[in-house]
């Protein structure tokens, strides 16, 4: 087996707590354990094609342990095998540019390439390892915790406390007010967040993409504690969340991102609907990037660690094509390509959805 001397780190899709933690970990573990030496590629799979790369040492990784965001950058848009480009008629194109992130791999002596992101990056990271024989190791990340392979995501934890404490500020202004407060998170397509935010925070109805919701499920609950003397109710939904005869929201669309469909809006128009049959003031707040900023947790602090330990023990055995991931207590390898099979939802018969239920939540229907 061939003896690593150089390996790369980016950090690709969307900014997330405990990136830097990573990063930190990669290096220190590279450097201290192997002696190998590490290149940071700048704003994820766009510093491939751009070959923009810069060497770090143990300084450049000082003190950045509790720091949110990441110090390598990163972008959500920057597919190599679908590159946005300006074409002659000023109208832009997409390109297969793929070819460019080998020759700056190649150029830069790379034996490894470590990816941090979440299942667009490891997509991506699984096609580069299958037509460029690319050593890839994946490390999931992600605020939406529905990445294949792995019980948990760093970034989730991080995410659910920001949410559940929202919620808690939102229950003293409902009660306060006698108020319906509906909370909108995070999540895309999966309803982790707001499910475990929903039970941390003692939500009364929880609204997921999984589990289509009805109006007048919900106008019961809010009706049932209204007669038990409850005069206020908080609803925590998803982004992704919908009514079962209607489709997701839509804040916006980005033509030239991994997933155009920008999510977003839903707690407005489950406001304005539920005041439409109910006489009771509704007030709603959309917690946006909030859950993807700030300082991560202890429990994404070590769990990123741990990834970023484990990514370059699996580089110095040479085991590629893989993803570090969580299961029970352990960290241990699965294929890149079983991780990015199928996303990581929430199942009807999950026990956190049991646990919701028997403690009074609805899911609206």
């Amino acid at each position: 087996m061939k003896k690593l001397r150089r390996i790369g780190i980016l950090t690709g899709g969307g900014d997330c707590p405990g990136l830097n933690a990573v990063i930190r970990a990669v290096v220190h573990t590279a450097v201290r354990e192997f002696g190998i030496q590490v290149f940071g590629i700048q704003d994820g799979f766009l510093g491939l094609v751009s070959h923009t790369v810069k060497r770090l040492e143990l300084e450049h990784v000082s003190g950045i342990l509790p720091r949110g965001g990441t110090i390598l950058g990163s972008s959500n848009r920057d597919d190599p095998f679908r590159f946005p480009v300006l074409g002659k008629n000023g109208e832009q194109e997409y390109h297969d540019l793929s070819a460019k992130a080998q020759v700056t791999i190649e150029e830069n002596k790379l034996d490894a390439l470590i990816t941090v992101g979440g299942d667009g990056t490891q997509t991506i990271a699984s096609k580069l390892s299958q037509q460029y024989q690319i050593p890839v190791i994946g490390v999931p990340k992600t605020i939406d915790n529905d990445i294949g392979g792995t019980d948990v995501t760093f970034g989730f934890d991080t995410a659910l406390n920001v949410a559940t404490m929202a919620l808690d500020n939102l229950h003293s202004t409902a009660e306060s007010h006698h108020r319906l407060m509906i909370l909108e998170v995070m999540g895309r397509y999966a309803g982790w967040i707001a499910l475990s935010a929903g039970i941390a925070g003692g939500g009364d109805v929880i609204l997921i993409p999984e589990i289509p919701f009805q109006l007048d499920k919900i106008g019961k609950k809010i009706s049932d504690r209204q007669r038990s003397g409850k005069r206020f109710s908080l609803i925590v939904v998803a982004e992704g969340a919908h009514f079962e005869d209607g489709q997701m929201v839509y804040s916006r669309t980005v033509a030239d991102a991994n997933d155009p469909v920008r999510l977003g809006g839903i707690a407005q128009v489950l406001g304005q609907r539920i005041e439409a049959v109910m006489s009771m003031e509704t007030r709603y707040t959309i917690l946006g990037h909030l859950q993807r900023g700030g300082s991560p947790t202890p429990f994404d602090r070590i769990l990123a660690t741990r990834f970023g330990y484990h990514a370059v023990q699996e580089a110095a055995k040479g085991n590629f094509g893989v993803m570090v991931g969580l299961h029970g207590t352990e960290i241990t390898p699965v294929s890149l390509q079983d991780a990015v099979a199928a996303p990581r939802r929430v199942t009807r018969d999950h026990p956190l959805v049991k646990t919701a239920s028997a403690v009074g939540t609805s899911f609206g229907v």
